[in-house]
């Protein structure tokens, strides 16, 4: 019997959190060997240890970056039963989509806030103190707005960002106070976890925090993908080498 559930492969890498579990597998050349194995040792180590692996909510997403996108993956079957392979899922509160853009997100975010601005009007309308409507924009509004923002904000476009600003200003407009806009916040949260990471020698990405010789200032990594520029880390860095 096996005690752990870890990856074997140096192409795959399996993430755990509570009661969710995510297989993540890099397939070039077409080899989906690596992959495929991982899937079935997992499901084997869940049968050796008495867990059920629930099939009905078990999704497969294809992330496909080559230019031809004309490759055809096996399907995946777990106790005989295929997987159902979508275009998005929605992973620990964050919407991730096949092409890796965060409209899908963004959109669903906007909303559920929107829907908490009827709940501030009321308060408002019974003339409760401006402070109390702030705690309550904070708790119930800009919670949802900048939820794992450090992830998707870099990368999400324009009009996705000034939809969700548009839910800031409403605020603004009911509460009749001025309010951090979504990009201040998001260098605030990234240059925080950045800090955070690079005072933590075990963390596993704090090797990517690496000080140029004069020890005053981050290595930012060479990228040529917009995406990668856009992403947490060149963005953490150049954060904590704004602020420096």
């Amino acid at each position: 019997m096996h005690k752990f559930c870890s990856y074997a492969s140096s192409s795959t890498i399996i993430v755990k959190f509570a009661d969710d579990t995510v297989v993540i597998g890099l397939i070039s050349d077409n080899d989906e060997r690596a992959y495929l194995e991982e899937i079935k040792q997992l499901e084997n180590w869940c049968q050796e240890n008495n867990l059920l692996l629930n099939v009905s909510k078990t999704k497969e997403l294809i992330v496909d970056c080559s230019k031809k996108q004309e490759q055809h993956y096996q399907p995946v079957r777990i106790s005989g039963t295929t997987v159902e392979r979508v275009d998005s899922f929605r992973y620990l509160g964050v919407h991730i989509s096949q092409d890796l853009s965060w409209s899908r997100h963004t959109n669903s975010l906007a909303k559920k806030a929107r829907q908490r601005l009827y709940h501030l009007r009321r308060l408002r309308d019974i003339r409760l103190p401006s402070k109390v409507l702030w705690n309550f924009y904070t708790c119930t509004i800009e919670s949802i707005l900048t939820g794992n923002i450090t992830v998707w904000f870099g990368n999400s476009t324009k009009q996705d960002r000034q939809a969700l600003q548009r839910v800031v200003r409403s605020t603004e407009l009911i509460t009749h106070t001025e309010l951090p806009d979504l990009q201040t916040i998001y260098y605030k949260l990234c240059q925080t976890k950045a800090r955070r990471i690079v005072k933590d020698p075990t963390h596993p990405n704090n090797r990517l925090f690496s000080l140029l010789r004069s020890g005053k200032r981050f290595h930012s990594p060479k990228t040529k993908k917009e995406r990668l520029k856009r992403s947490f880390f060149p963005q953490a860095i150049r954060t904590l080498n704004q602020g420096n």
